[in-house]
């Protein structure tokens, strides 16, 4: 089914009337927000599934309270906070809504993502609202595209364009070759309005379902040179929206080799709320066939520790990658390749340790896990579609970092 990008629903409706600063809010204040927010989502967490979509009401609460500027440069009114405020909001979030947590932390991040572009774009979209919605999708090979004078003719369908129904805008990856079968020369990224690509409405998920994650469509869109930016300009070095952001260190990160933790946050979450969902029901529960209280079982006890480790773990894990992230920015040091390589490795690692986590409980909630008004169920499904994304691949990213390890050259990595 394929939707025009003039939809009935008005975008202008959900954005403030008024836009805000946020500047000045602390990490521990937006932390708080989130956490508010919480019991609103989760009463809405089945909605969001049966719309397949951010709800509009969501929408709203999270531009009120910030939590979609949160990694914005404060030049702009952003809080402008540290990298592992994405881990932590959306970690909180993803507990009773995991598709949530998802359009959360990839919308916040596009804030991040478009202070690496040319000022002029930056100055394009911020200046019309600092609330803008900005989508994406990184699948380069789905997009090509051809110098022309003045940027850059584009055309692609590309998948998984998360929280698209909710954006004005979307950064499209693609490809550039000199010739159609030749190699690429560059992968770079085209900010497009949404009344220049066309939504066509594949969503139909088993996990993650209210994230909205549609296919986009452009054929032959010419895109000036200011809306594109080169992907490799997103590795920690010096890039076009330095002349403005210099001042942030979070706009001095290798984006690129940190990009798993705008959304490892959410598995962390799925395992924290398995965790109080599972064991919480588990202190009062009797064995449907033996009819013994189900804790007293030490299966079950040790399943328990198994649990709580693998999530406690992972937490330690991502929370130690962005400290040291944000600690080499501040000191004004690049991050080396093995640094990048080894933030990609613990982000795949801890992801998969929370995963795991989830599965164990799964196990524990028994039959009672199954029925659609038990929350276990969508945190389930929800980890298992999480765990899909590339980006938690071991075999990919694990891969990089083995490669490395053992001396062996290859073509470098987008990282």
């Amino acid at each position: 089914m394929r939707t025009t990008a003039a939809a009935d629903w008005s975008r202008s409706a959900s954005l403030p009337d008024k836009p805000v600063s946020f500047t000045g809010v602390s990490y521990a204040e937006m932390l708080d927000r989130a956490r508010a927010l919480v019991p609103a989502i989760a009463a809405r967490a089945g909605e969001c599934e049966r719309q397949r979509r951010l709800p509009v009401e969501t929408e709203k609460d999270l531009h009120r309270t910030g939590l979609f500027r949160m990694v914005q440069p404060a030049r702009v009114g952003g809080a402008d906070l540290d990298i592992g405020i994405l881990v932590d909001t959306c970690a909180e979030i993803a507990r009773v809504c995991p598709s949530t947590a998802w359009n959360l932390g990839n919308l916040a991040s596009h804030h991040w993502m478009l202070g690496y572009f040319d000022p002029a774009v930056q100055e394009e979209l911020w200046s019309g609202s600092p609330d803008v919605l900005i989508a994406t999708s990184l699948v380069f090979p789905a997009g090509r595209g051809r110098k022309v004078e003045g940027g850059y003719e584009v055309t692609g369908r590309w998948p998984l364009s998360s929280g698209v129904d909710n954006c004005d805008w979307n950064m499209l990856a693609f490809m550039v070759r000199e010739k159609d079968d030749g190699p690429p020369v560059d992968q770079r990224f085209a900010l497009v309005h949404r009344l220049q690509y066309e939504i066509i409405d594949t969503w139909h998920a088993v996990g993650l379902s209210g994230t909205g994650s549609k296919d986009v469509e452009i054929k032959g869109l010419f895109v000036p040179d200011h809306r594109t930016g080169s992907a490799w300009a997103m590795t920690g070095k010096p890039h076009p929206g330095s002349q403005v952001n210099a001042a942030s260190p979070l706009l001095r990160l290798p984006m690129l080799a940190l990009g798993p933790y705008v959304l490892s946050g959410i598995m962390l979450g799925c395992a924290r709320g398995a965790y109080e969902n599972v064991v919480g029901a588990a202190r009062k529960r009797n064995a449907t066939v033996t009819g013994l209280p189900v804790g007293a079982s030490q299966t079950v006890q040790i399943k328990v520790a198994e649990a709580a480790v693998r999530i406690d773990t992972a937490d330690m894990m991502m929370r130690n990658v962005c400290e040291h992230a944000m600690a080499a920015a501040r000191a004004g040091r690049e991050a080396s390749h093995e640094d990048k390589l080894r933030y990609r490795r613990d982000a795949f690692f801890s992801v998969r340790m929370c995963f795991e986590a989830v599965n164990i409980l799964m196990g524990i909630a028994g039959s009672s896990g199954l029925y659609m008004s038990n929350a276990m169920q969508r945190l389930f499904r929800d980890a298992h579609a999480a765990n899909a994304h590339v980006m938690f691949s071991t075999d990919v990213q694990g891969a990089l970092y083995g490669q490395h390890a053992l001396g062996m050259a290859g073509p470098p990595p987008l990282i």
